[in-house]
């Protein structure tokens, strides 16, 4: 029955969005508490205003159909940008999310990881097919099996073969993350849990992605938060993304799947490469703009290691835990690759999730649109639904 129901609200939710530009343009006034901003980036107002009454549209119906406590939703699209807040940031506040406000993006973490490793594999400081082994400074057995070793694009593509988490126990509400520490990774690589040979599979690995980060700031001789600074966040503009809340901003509140506030939990150092991102909607789409500018001399290099296609599906022996958002077809570096089919264009995405925030972003490399959204309060139905939302948009928008 819960497949079912599921089926139906999928079907309701894209039958509402498919009539986003044939529907009444008063329907917008039942839903009042957006709070849209256009950026100065604006292309003719005609585009415009179709970007803004497409991103209003389908953000609203989204909020509508969730039943959650706030949503943000931000589209880029040939450079122009919209955000649209809906519902309350924090319990009390009265005041929408907006493109300022920050959050936890979960484990769309992974995609900054690993344009930090791109960046480093471009100025030749670490090469993709390095192996973990001679790049980790750690006083530990790397396992490998059946002459297969671990190498970084394995650890980036979630095909190195270690399981999906550390062996460690929970930590209470208000720091959970407390356990996840170097040394406790260090303690499981040590025990050879390798599930298959490294490159023959998929496996979704927050393990894989932890050891990269160790890895990236032993290969640049500098704490990993130093390393993502100064190669991407800096570099980028990113003023609103980290570790911690930025000084100043309004914070958006999680809630668990029961609907109850979660605590503001610490980022230990490591989950600092799996999760443990801060942002804001403006800088997630500064950070796609960055992705979409696929021509640009400038991080030329960086770009293409960064997007480039490592595993294709149909050369690995399993796949598990890839195909939530959509179906993987095959991996860049942290970018799940869904190849273009029934009128969707290629689109690279990554969904996340932590303390009661479910993020998801997604772009189209060759048609100049991405997309970010975000709720805050777990629910499994409405994460999937919403990245269901945001690739139909981006095919719409797409149109060429």
């Amino acid at each position: 029955m819960k497949d079912v129901e599921l089926m139906m609200r999928h079907a309701i939710l894209s039958r509402c969005l498919s009539l986003c530009f044939s529907l009444p343009l008063a329907l917008g006034a039942l839903f009042t508490s957006a709070d849209t901003v256009v950026a100065a980036e604006e292309g003719p107002a005609e585009r415009s205003s179709l970007l803004e009454e497409a991103v209003n549209f389908t953000g609203s119906i989204m909020f509508y159909e969730f039943q959650v406590p706030a949503l943000i939703f931000g589209v880029v699209r040939d450079g122009e940008r919209v955000v649209a807040g809906y519902g309350e940031h924090r319990p009390g506040t009265g005041a929408p999310p907006d493109g300022d406000t920050v959050m936890r993006i979960g484990s769309i973490t992974k995609t900054f990881t690993a344009a930090t490793l791109a960046g480093l594999a471009a100025d030749g400081t670490v090469a993709l097919t390095d192996r973990l082994e001679d790049v980790l400074d750690w006083d530990v057995s790397v396992p490998s099996r059946e002459g297969h070793p671990i190498r970084l694009w394995h650890l980036a593509t979630h095909t190195s073969g270690l399981p999906r988490e550390i062996t460690v126990p929970p930590g209470p509400a208000d720091d959970p993350f407390v356990n996840f520490t170097l040394e406790a990774m260090a303690r499981d690589l040590e025990q050879d849990p390798l599930l298959f040979p490294p490159g023959t599979g998929a496996f979704y690995s927050n393990f894989g992605f932890g050891l990269l980060a160790a890895s990236l700031a032993a290969a640049a001789d500098q704490p990993y938060e130093q390393v993502l600074t100064d190669r991407v966040l800096a570099q980028m503009g990113l003023e609103a993304t980290g570790f911690t809340p930025a000084e100043g901003r309004a914070v958006m509140q999680g809630h668990d799947f029961s609907g109850v506030p979660m605590e503001d939990a610490p980022t230990h150092e490591g989950i600092q490469g799996t999760g443990g991102l801060y942002s804001s909607a403006n800088d997630m789409l500064r950070w796609l703009s960055w992705h979409l500018d696929r021509f640009s001399d400038e991080d030329a290099a960086m770009r293409q290691i960064d997007h480039a296609a490592y595993v294709h599906r149909d050369a690995l022996d399993s796949v598990y835990g890839m195909d939530e958002s959509g179906r993987m077809d095959a991996m860049a570096l942290g970018w799940v690759v869904m190849h273009g089919r029934d009128g969707r264009p290629t689109i690279l995405q990554k969904a996340g999730g932590r303390q009661g925030m479910f993020a998801y972003t997604a772009f189209a490399p060759a048609h100049g649109i991405g997309a970010f959204v975000a709720i805050n309060q777990f629910k499994v139905s409405a994460s999937e639904a919403m990245a269901e939302a945001v690739n139909n948009l981006i095919a719409d928008l797409a149109v060429r």
